[in-house]
């Protein structure tokens, strides 16, 4: 696609965003297509923004977006991009999922953002075809949706079928839009405009922990993480830890205090308890359920590590969730 020669004519982009999605997912849909159409002689992009009911739509961060018509009035075009974020099935009913899976054969992409790829896979669409969601719900998506291939890519596309992990592998993914109907050139004009080195593949997996430039100047650093990253249900000691890295605990305790100012026992542990967090405050897994997740054999010693950690009980935290 590199040397694609530029498409005659915008795109017309349909989103369908529902509420309590993420600013930064919509931002990185809308604001690639913008830069684009600035970066291009003509525009490269149109776009139309539905919601379930054509109602404005509030974000997580309370910011309200203004819509232009509900999703029911949906026609066509070349790419439908489906935003979602928290609690995607009460705010998408069954009408909405039949909607979505009559609509799709007239779209050329139909892509699943965020909670979106949960939509996606409700309707059927995704049967039989690659697919991903955001790292945290990925084991749940599998288990959910057995007739997927769910990969921990940052992004998937399976023919007309596109699904991202999230914000950021959202803009790799409109970048990859991009490239494959105007060029690389206006790919890398429309990077550029947000002074943006894209230096992820699509088929990069999605890290629990972002580490930035980290990974380049500590690699030892970065391997410890990723390694606490991969053992949250079944942690292993500092000195076990050390010894799958090739390290002394010596070594590996002085890493971690010189970078993050903390050792590697408390890291480890905060790292459990906030994936621990982001189960009680958004799915219904039992408090059990949750411990074991996050590495704890004990209940009653995960309750004590959280409300030592957060203030308050994973019970308490979930049923304040609940109120809100």
């Amino acid at each position: 696609m590199a040397g694609k020669a530029s498409r005659q004519g915008p795109l017309d982009v349909t989103i369908a965003l529902l509420p309590e999605s993420s600013i930064m997912s919509l931002a990185s849909v809308l604001d690639p297509m913008r830069a684009a159409n600035r970066v291009t002689p003509e525009p490269a992009f149109r776009w139309t923004i539905l919601s379930p009911q054509g109602k404005p739509v509030v974000l997580t961060c309370g910011v309200e977006i203004r819509v232009d018509g509900g999703f029911a009035d949906v026609t066509s075009g070349d790419a439908l991009v489906v935003i979602a974020g928290f609690n995607q099935d009460r705010h998408a009913d069954r009408n909405f999922v039949a909607r979505l899976k009559k609509v799709a054969r007239r779209f050329g992409v139909v892509a699943g953002i965020e909670s979106g790829c949960w939509l996606l896979a409700r309707s059927g669409l995704l049967d039989g075809r690659d697919a991903t969601a955001h790292w945290e719900e990925l084991e749940d998506f599998a288990a959910a949706f057995p007739a997927l291939n769910v990969r921990a890519d940052r992004f998937v596309t399976d023919g007309p079928l596109w699904t991202s992990g999230g914000a950021s592998p959202t803009f790799d993914m409109m970048l990859h839009l991009v490239r494959a109907h105007f060029g690389s050139a206006v790919a890398l004009d429309v990077a550029s405009v947000f002074v943006y080195d894209e230096t992820h593949a699509a088929t990069d997996a999605q890290p629990l922990v972002s580490l930035g430039r980290l990974g380049e100047h500590q690699p030892e650093l970065a391997a410890a993480i990723r390694l606490m990253e991969r053992t949250i249900d079944r942690p292993l000691t500092v000195a076990a830890l050390a010894r799958r890295l090739g390290v002394s605990t010596r070594r590996l305790e002085t890493l971690f205090a010189s970078r993050l100012g903390i050792g590697p026992g408390r890291y480890y542990l905060r790292l459990r308890l906030t994936a621990a967090q982001r189960l009680v405050r958004d799915t219904s897994l039992s408090m059990q359920d949750v411990a074991l997740r996050s590495g704890f054999d004990s209940l009653s010693a995960f309750s004590r590590a959280f409300r030592n950690h957060f203030g308050a009980s994973p019970l308490k935290l979930r049923a304040e969730m609940r109120v809100k």
